[in-house]
């Protein structure tokens, strides 16, 4: 029975370990503008680049592109939508127009 036991543990940490690499290489591998970020540093990346330009964000991803680590679609008051790329610290990296949009 501790037999039966320790595997049925084992394999529930195996499990989660595999698991939790899956989830750190989408998320790693999340530079091609598909896969929504969330949590925490989603929020504070948002609040970044809503304070460099005012309006409303649309999405939040992982960013590679100009040496970013974060990119913020956000749509201007004018209705004009731009990419607000952000560094690893939340730093303005970038403001480029949302081509997929036409806009710029």
């Amino acid at each position: 029975m501790k037999h039966r036991k320790r595997l049925v543990v084992g394999g529930i940490v195996l499990f989660a370990a595999a698991a939790g690499t899956g989830v750190g290489v989408a998320v790693a591998g999340g530079d091609d503008g598909d896969a929504a970020a969330t949590g925490p540093g989603a929020d504070k990346a948002t609040a970044a680049a809503l304070a460099h330009v005012p309006g409303t964000a649309n999405s939040v991803e992982r960013d590679s592109e100009n040496g970013a680590t974060w990119e913020v679609e956000v749509t201007r008051a004018d209705g004009g939508t731009v990419d607000v790329r952000l560094d690893d610290a939340y730093g303005l990296v970038v403001v480029e127009g949302d081509d997929e949009n036409g806009d710029s």
